[in-house]
């Protein structure tokens, strides 16, 4: 496995490989790894013949009072997990190499970001969407596998990438939880112990809106008060909990499929997203 720091090494890492008739899989994430990232790396394996990592902690995808200089990173702990993983390479690129000083162009996708996590995030997926078209540029792949976690980041960059025609297949892989249903993220780092205990009613309150909604309930607002009310009564700090149209993220208010029930909540300095994809 190679580490690359440039732009233009990766460009001509990737090109080797499509002249020896191999294709690329890229798995974009912020490092600090885990199963989750890992099950994306392995989806990439089964549909390339070469997996590069890029581990890049956007800073244009933080608001001003936002994690980013707290943002986990242990990058030799990354190096060693991609390697027994099998990946190929790491795209690992300062700051300095994907923005110049004077920076000032950036992807703007209007029809799916004014909703869920755009909502309280308003920069949030105007970077993501920037540095994720940096990252399809710089290392040129075949597919770019991405996790259903961040179902919203998902539609965008569907639609980014076919709005902007790149020629990229976006693959979605299913949410990798803990053993007893906790969404494995990086930011679960920040849990104290009582914190993750309580966090837990995420997912339970998650399972209860399926069960609810496989019996034939249909009123959205009865459904996101009953999550509510389970993040609240677990001391959660709700900052939204939305049903919408898995496609487009339109509201729904009658519970039909395809349904997106989305979630963020704080428990304590953990802002934690979760959902629940009926199709």
């Amino acid at each position: 496995m190679i580490i690359i720091k440039t732009v233009k090494e990766a460009q001509e890492f990737s090109r080797g490989q499509r002249r020896s008739g191999r294709k690329v899989a890229l798995v974009p994430t912020m490092g600090f790894l885990h199963e989750g990232h890992m099950s994306l790396v392995d989806k990439a394996k089964r549909l390339a013949d070469c997996v590069v990592v890029s581990i890049f902690v956007n800073p244009t995808q933080f608001g001003p009072n936002e994690d980013l200089a707290a943002y986990p990173r242990d990058f030799d702990r990354d190096r060693a997990l991609c390697e027994a993983r099998g990946a190929d390479a790491i795209f690992y690129p300062e700051t300095s190499e994907m923005y110049f000083s004077d920076a000032s162009t950036f992807v703007v996708e209007e029809a799916l970001t004014g909703t869920l996590c755009g909502k309280s995030r308003p920069v949030h997926f105007r970077g993501v969407a920037t540095v994720v078209a940096k990252l399809f540029n710089a290392t040129l792949p075949d597919f770019a596998v991405f996790g259903q976690k961040d179902a919203q980041q998902v539609l965008v960059i569907k639609k980014m990438a076919r709005d902007l025609c790149f020629p990229v297949e976006v693959v979605v892989c299913p949410i990798v939880r803990e053993v007893d249903g906790l969404a494995l993220s990086s930011r679960n780092k920040y849990l104290s112990p009582s914190d993750r205990r309580d966090a837990l009613a995420i997912n339970r309150s998650l399972r209860s809106a399926a069960a609810a909604f496989e019996a034939g309930e249909t009123d959205a607002a009865k459904v996101r008060g009953s999550i509510v009310a389970e993040l609240q009564a677990a001391g959660g700090e709700v900052d939204y909990v939305e049903t919408v149209d898995a496609r487009d993220l339109k509201p729904l208010e009658l519970l039909a499929r395809p349904l997106l029930v989305a979630v963020a909540v704080k428990f304590g300095p953990a802002r934690l997203i979760d959902n629940l994809l009926m199709e």
